[in-house]
């Protein structure tokens, strides 16, 4: 499973009810870790957002046991690698 596989919730319940069923495969949570360890210096920018898609991804990155800084970092890095890839 990849992170993209994972849907956004509209609703705690149905987040509880999909990670019932589903888990996390390890390799996506080493990923995670392996790429926060490969920066060794990083700017402060900042980002406005909708509180409500706030709450959400702060939802997410808990139940997959992430930072949700960390989360959006690793969401932004495989969008532009996927990105590069296409070009």
């Amino acid at each position: 499973m990849s992170w993209e596989e994972v849907p956004l919730f509209d609703s705690e319940e149905a987040e509880a009810s999909f990670w019932s069923e589903n888990g996390i495969d390890v390799r996506l949570m080493e990923g995670a870790v392996a790429a926060g360890a490969e920066v060794s210096e990083s700017i402060t920018i900042t980002l406005r957002m909708d509180p409500r898609m706030l709450a959400r991804i702060k939802r997410l990155a808990r139940s997959r046991y992430l930072n949700y800084q960390s989360m959006i970092k690793q969401w932004l890095s495989e969008r532009m690698e996927q990105e590069l890839r296409e070009r």
